[in-house]
């Protein structure tokens, strides 16, 4: 099968190169380094006899975070060095940002064409490899068994979508999760479809989401979150100004938050938006989108900070999420009205205690979505209506948002731990 997939790769690639060009293009970021997809690694230093060398393998921002605390749980046994790639140019600004110093090489991951993964293997050399949550590169996963070096698939997930492509293709999928030597679901439910895919029962471990043990920002005191809410330009005319928070948000989400300010705001609400898109290269389109409404509104990519007073408040910027999130009362989750799918995390959210609105599309984080809403800490929305009815009514219910924040941050507290028990598991071995 391996040979096929070489034949087809190369051709699949072709046909997918304009979109992935484009993409590319708006992103932004990607000439850095690109030698490394090709497999052109800096020949690293021959491993020490004493030293083991595991190569994590993160694909964007999110779960270049999220493999923090497991590289810190692998490191304190002091004999691990740790050789991190990423697939986006969002993620690999990340990883250095955070690790520069901390693992012994920081990269991006080749193209799961032969040549170029077997040359990256080369250079790279390592004991063991972990891939994180949906990633099964048949590539790399065969240099892998071929050198019978252990891999490990952590966070694993299977989303609807995922899982119907590969039920079409039972056989590719059993190959694929036959190769890890375990596999650590981030949910049971994930467990339960990696099972029903071929993963053997004897390999395949529930551990829960890594992403719970990302440290939370530090929270800021009284005195800097006013700060913070009046360099946004949230402060104005001396009102209490409910501030509705739209995170990672995607195309058709940012209208309807910004129709629902408008409408609340004319029945007397002093409610405010920020705005952070998932993908701030869509500045200029949502700024397009901003000068065709009234509102008054400002862009942080222009400039951080305004002395204006603003309704609307753009934050098309990377990595600033957590910390502009603790000036919310409530949050809507973005990926997850029609016809966006899958969802975004609302895991950090949750943990800094903002109430959670969230649309019926989140695939992507169904558990941890479920588990939300049975604790208290947020709701479902069905649509754009559902949505202004649940920000009404919660601008009118400071008891019911103390309640879903207090909960949320109870159920981030308690789901916390899984990293440790990945890292004990796989030092095992080692």
């Amino acid at each position: 099968m391996i040979l096929l997939y070489r034949l087809l790769y190369l051709p699949g690639l072709l046909v997918a190169l304009p979109y992935y060009l484009l993409r590319m293009r708006r992103r932004g970021g990607y000439k850095k380094d690109f030698q490394h997809r090709l497999g052109r690694f800096h020949q690293l230093p021959e491993r020490a006899k004493n030293k083991v060398r595991i190569w994590i393998q993160a694909v964007s921002v999110g779960e270049v975070l999220a493999v923090g605390p497991l590289i810190e749980a692998l490191q304190a046994r002091g004999n691990v060095e740790i050789v991190l790639t990423t697939t986006t140019s969002t993620g690999y600004a990340e990883a250095h940002k955070h690790y520069n110093g901390n693992v012994l090489c920081i990269g991006i991951f080749p193209l799961d064409f032969w040549l170029f993964s077997r040359l990256a293997w080369k250079r790279i050399q390592p004991d063991y490899i972990i891939l994180t949550e949906s990633e099964l590169w048949p590539e790399h996963l065969h240099q892998a068994n071929a050198k019978r070096i252990p891999a490990y698939l952590i966070n694993a997930r299977m989303s609807d979508r995922s899982f119907r492509r590969y039920k079409k293709v039972p056989q590719l999928a059993q190959r694929l999760l036959t190769k890890f030597s375990a596999t650590f679901a981030a949910s049971e439910p994930d467990a339960t479809r990696l099972r029903e895919l071929g993963m053997d029962n004897n390999k395949l471990f529930s551990m829960g989401s890594i992403k719970l043990d990302v440290p939370l920002p530090r929270q800021l005191n009284e005195d800097e979150l006013c700060a913070l809410r009046t360099s946004l330009g949230f402060s104005g005319n001396g009102d209490e100004s409910f501030i509705l928070l739209g995170s990672s948000t995607w195309p058709g989400e940012e209208a309807a938050l910004i129709a629902i300010t408008k409408q609340l705001r004319e029945e007397g609400l002093a409610l405010r938006l920020l705005l952070v898109p998932r993908h701030a290269e869509r500045g200029l389109e949502l700024r397009r989108s901003l000068e065709q409404q009234e509102l008054p509104w400002h862009q942080r990519s222009i400039a951080e900070d305004t002395q204006e007073e603003t309704i609307i408040y753009l934050a098309d910027t990377t990595g600033e999420l957590n910390r502009l999130s603790q000036v919310a009362d409530i949050a809507f989750i973005g990926k997850s009205l029609p016809p966006n799918d899958g969802g975004q995390s609302p895991i950090e959210i949750a943990g800094n205690g903002i109430p959670l609105l969230m649309g019926p599309h989140m695939s992507n984080f169904k558990e941890v979505s479920k588990s939300l809403v049975a604790a208290g800490a947020a709701l479902w929305v069905k649509n754009e209506q559902e949505l202004e009815e649940h920000i009404r009514s919660l601008i009118g219910d400071k008891a019911q948002r103390r309640m879903m924040g207090n909960a949320g941050r109870d159920w981030h507290q308690s789901n916390r731990g899984s990293s440790q028990r990945i890292a004990d598991f796989i030092l095992e071995d080692i």
